[in-house]
């Protein structure tokens, strides 16, 4: 099934535009303790499935881990739940923006 993408510049355009945006990093804890993208809510690739009360089904949401291919999953996983969700190809290791540290 492919899924929806978009670019994490994109996404950093959007931000630096003040747009509300919905980012979910499933990166595992220590990855997501180097800095997220601001904002970004955590929920691990492994818990989504029983995390999905923390997801809002009326809100677009942005997948977000290292380079791509567990946000991937979550967003091929969520798609199927009836979520409406987009894949940052790339990742973190793309990500050109602002970080911040929990």
């Amino acid at each position: 099934m492919p899924h929806r993408e978009i670019q994490p510049n994109d996404v950093k355009n959007l931000l630096d535009n003040n747009e509300n945006l919905s980012l979910i990093d499933v990166r595992e804890e220590e990855e997501v303790a180097e800095g997220k993208i601001p904002g970004a809510k955590h929920i691990p690739l492994g818990e989504i499935h029983e995390r999905l009360d923390e997801i809002d089904e009326n809100t677009e949401h942005i997948m977000v881990c290292r380079s791509g291919g567990r946000s991937g999953k979550a967003t091929d996983y969520l798609m199927t739940k009836g979520y409406k969700v987009k894949n940052m190809p790339g990742g973190m290791l793309e990500w050109e923006g602002p970080i911040e540290k929990k």
